[in-house]
């Protein structure tokens, strides 16, 4: 295999990349079809690809953006139970949560999610009774689900002073004290693609920047797969399937009425924004736990920074350019502030982002609208026509048995006993291994004249994968060849290595500037200019692994500069559809 101008040699097993997605789109355009054609490709579409590639099914997914480019890459980044589904008395939703949170803490994504402390400040001393109850069954659902393997430690209750000296930074002159209890957070892109790439390393093909554009049917309306348009080249293939599961998210009505009017899924999207802060904005060495009359609030730490959010409004604009508004804001800073020393102010914002929930829509009454806040959270799987299969609802943490579920539909009993999910101890790409690597940190460290935070940097999101960045950086070192040092840190955001940018290309499918400012090396959420001023450096790695010339870099430029400049202008409107009109693409 010839090696890239960057030194970065492709795995063939499980890289993502142009050639990868050429070779797939011509595998599932050929007369031998598929079993399994999987439409969208967020967590939920890449969970299930990846469930039937492991059961040995020929498996096809397609993408009409990039990996992760919807909900999946403006979550909460958070695996959680769902505490506060506790309260509605649903123990069977935060048991089956926190059984697949213990899942990828342990074996099937430990380079990716990472317990995760918070503080639930109490009011009054008899909040404390009632909420250790509640917490205290959370530990209990979660050891059920590990089979009595304790995989995050269990609840502790603090006094005002020991709350005040895990995080200086709550105002604890109205505090009865608090209760300290773990979930845990996830880059949710980098799980999106880790999904993808392993199924692609059990034979599935994969293809971002493919829209469906109508289904392919025999006389009898059984569906047979799927048009789709190539986005990069505008050629229409067909992709036969015996089967399709539509899993487009807030998308899931319009591609089923591809296929049929004839009703399936009512999808409610559900707006949820949040800021992000730097480090420094808030003292304290936990998260933050906070109710609020609507739901909850999480102040979420990150290495560089703090997430806070969420909100959850019903969206009624286009699915494809959920924006926060000043007023979105406005109520994290208030909810956030309520319980500060410091308040947080607009100056201290370093990022904005915007998602939407697929929540389903339940049956009402004509004329009535559902509250989005009171719309459940668990997963729906019909068959919306014969041959095509949709699920909707649910959410990150339970991806896997949502997959799990959604197969077994399309297969059907028989089928799905003669060929069961083998995913629940099934190591993503860069989990195996991983733990043994962080033993050598410390080593590797030492080794390259690094910090060790730098090598943790690594390791918490290639896992054991940071050994082919290593022997990458090596590569490029020994012919000389590429655009500068690849072990050195882009200028602009030094947390970041020039290595992370060329990895996105050659193994984790980026095709464009946008592509890795949002979704890889994700400076979009953490830089007031969303990492436009990284944008010249960054390009010079892509170009020569993508075939840019300067017109291609200038364009991508533009076009960035463009987004970035509608976002902001969106943000200070009060209304959603007054951000939305400042809005000439998708987000």
């Amino acid at each position: 295999m010839q090696t890239s101008p960057n030194g970065l040699q492709p795995t063939p097993a499980t890289a993502l990349n142009g050639a990868q997605r050429s070779a797939a789109l011509e595998a599932m355009s050929n007369a031998e079809g598929l079993d399994i054609l999987v439409v969208g490709g967020g967590v939920t579409g890449a969970g299930i690809a990846l469930d039937a590639a492991a059961r040995g099914l020929r498996t096809g997914i397609v993408e009409m953006g990039d990996w992760a480019q919807g909900t999946s890459s403006y979550s909460s980044k958070l695996v959680h139970g769902g505490l506060r589904y506790l309260y509605q008395l649903n123990f069977a939703l935060v048991h089956e949560a926190l059984t697949e949170r213990g899942r990828l803490l342990t074996t099937t994504a430990p380079h990716l999610v990472k317990a995760q402390p918070f503080l639930w400040p109490l009011k009054h001393h008899y909040e404390r009774s009632y909420s250790a109850v509640g917490v205290g069954m959370y530990d209990a659902l979660a050891l059920a689900g590990a089979r009595g393997h304790k995989t995050v430690p269990i609840q502790q209750h603090l006094g005002r002073k020991g709350t005040a000296a895990l995080a200086p930074a709550l105002d604890v002159s109205g505090l009865a004290g608090a209760i300290r209890f773990y979930d845990a957070r996830v880059d949710d892109s980098r799980l999106v693609l880790d999904l993808v790439r392993t199924a692609v390393g059990l034979g599935a093909h994969a293809a971002s920047r493919t829209r469906v554009t109508g289904f392919l049917k025999d006389g009898r309306g059984q569906v047979l797969g799927a048009a789709v348009t190539d986005l990069t080249t505008g050629e229409e293939l067909e992709i036969h399937a015996k089967r399709t599961i539509n899993a487009a998210g807030v998308w899931t009505e319009d591609v089923q009425d591809l296929a049929t009017k004839d009703g399936g899924l009512k999808v409610l999207a559900s707006k949820g924004i949040h800021i992000v802060v730097p480090r420094e904005a808030i003292d304290a060495e936990t998260g933050i736990f906070l109710r609020t009359e609507k739901s909850v609030l999480f102040i979420i730490p990150w290495p560089e920074y703090w997430v806070i959010g969420t909100t959850d409004t019903p969206w009624d604009q286009d699915v494809a350019k959920p924006v926060a508004t000043s007023a979105d804001v406005d109520y994290i800073l208030e909810h956030a502030n309520s319980v500060l020393n410091r308040p947080i102010s607009r100056q201290d914002i370093i990022g904005v982002y915007a998602g939407l929930r697929p929540l389903l829509q339940p049956k009402l009454k004509p004329g009535a609208k559902a509250a989005s806040t009171k719309v459940s959270r668990e997963h729906t799987v019909t068959r919306v026509a014969p041959g095509l299969t949709a699920i909707a609802g649910g959410k990150l943490t339970t991806y896997r048995v949502m997959a799990e579920d959604a197969v077994d539909h399309a297969l059907g009993e028989a089928l799905a006993h003669a060929h069961p999910s083998v995913t629940a101890d099934l190591p993503l790409v860069g989990a195996e291994g991983y733990h043994e690597l962080v033993d050598e940190a410390g080593r590797i460290a030492r080794e390259r004249g690094w910090t060790l935070a730098r090598v943790t940097h690594l390791l918490d999101r290639y896992g054991s994968e940071t050994l082919d960045l290593l022997a990458a950086i090596d590569a490029a070192k020994e012919q000389g060849t590429g655009p500068g040092d690849l072990d050195q840190p882009l200028e602009g955001a030094p947390e970041y290595l020039r290595v992370e940018v060329a990895w996105a290309v050659t193994h984790e499918g980026a095709l464009s500037l946008e592509d890795v400012l949002t979704r890889r090396v994700r400076l979009d959420l953490c830089r007031r200019d969303r990492g436009l001023s990284s944008a010249d450096e960054v390009c010079a790695i892509m170009a020569p692994l993508l075939g840019w010339d300067e017109a291609e870099v200038a364009a991508q430029k533009k076009a960035y500069a463009q987004r970035v400049e509608e976002i902001a202008a969106a943000e200070a409107e009060a209304t959603d559809a007054a951000a939305v009109a400042h809005l000439s693409k998708p987000i």
